[in-house]
């Protein structure tokens, strides 16, 4: 029997949700505790990422305050330490639509999660330590999304941050290669319509992979130096001192 044929349709969806890794924000509160938050709206390029932030959010608070947050990186193993964060907020005074959605306030997310701490070594928020990899970053710019809305209507932003540490488990490393993640071993947390999935394994060879990572490199990182000031509390002060550095930018 012939297939059915599949036409396309005019669909109006409300979210457009359609795959990307799952990414567990840290960040460091006004009174010196660090929220966490789980999100899927990032993308990186070169050495920066895009992250996509609710303005309500603690996180996006705390990382226009600070400048500061690590991203870390969870296992398609991980769902159930995501789960315990989802509809959480570090907000105690919860915006309407989202007591309405079931968020709940929860100061200590690291014990709501049963995720372990680990001191950064450039930046003052923690990473975790059962995500594999694990991103330093500093806040560069926000821009407002939906500028073509009234103001009160532009509820969300566009964050670019500067990764300036990646630290990664040896489990993911390709053989041989420090610098280089072995995609057949790295296998990420992916939310695709607000539901969790694994990769599958790899479809076929790709000839953009015939090309040389390091072919892709605009900057040089040197793990062994650490910030010569962490507890910085703006973006400008960050990259200040991240310029101070020298070698561990530009080369």
């Amino acid at each position: 029997m012939p297939s059915k044929p599949d036409f396309h349709q005019t669909i109006d969806p409300a979210i457009l949700y359609f795959g990307t890794p799952v990414v567990i924000i840290s960040t460091e509160n006004e009174d010196g505790t660090y929220n966490l938050a789980p999100m899927s709206s990032a993308w990186w390029l070169h050495d920066r990422c895009i992250l996509g932030l609710g303005k309500n959010a603690q996180t996006w608070s705390n990382l226009i305050r600070t400048g500061q947050c690590v991203l870390n990186l969870p296992t398609e193993d991980m769902v159930s330490y995501v789960n315990l964060l989802a509809k959480t907020t570090g907000v105690e005074d919860i915006a309407p639509r989202k007591a309405v959605m079931g968020y709940t306030f929860v100061k200590d997310k690291f014990k709501k999660s049963g995720l372990h701490p680990v001191e950064s070594c450039m930046i003052r928020p923690p990473r975790i330590l059962e995500c594999p990899i694990q991103m330093e970053a500093v806040l560069v710019t926000s821009h407002d999304l939906k500028g073509d809305l009234a103001e009160e209507q532009r509820t969300a932003s566009a964050i670019e941050v500067k990764i300036i540490q990646v630290h990664a488990k040896q489990s993911v490393q390709l053989a041989g290669q420090i610098n280089k993640i072995d995609p057949d071993k790295w296998k990420p947390l992916i939310m695709s319509f607000q539901h969790f999935y694994g990769l599958s394994s790899r479809s076929e060879d790709s000839k953009l992979a015939t090309i040389d990572e390091e072919m892709y490199r605009t900057v040089k990182r040197q793990s062994s130096l650490r910030s010569p000031d962490v507890s910085s509390k703006s973006a400008e002060s960050n990259l200040l001192a991240i310029a101070a550095l020298g070698s561990m930018t530009f080369i």
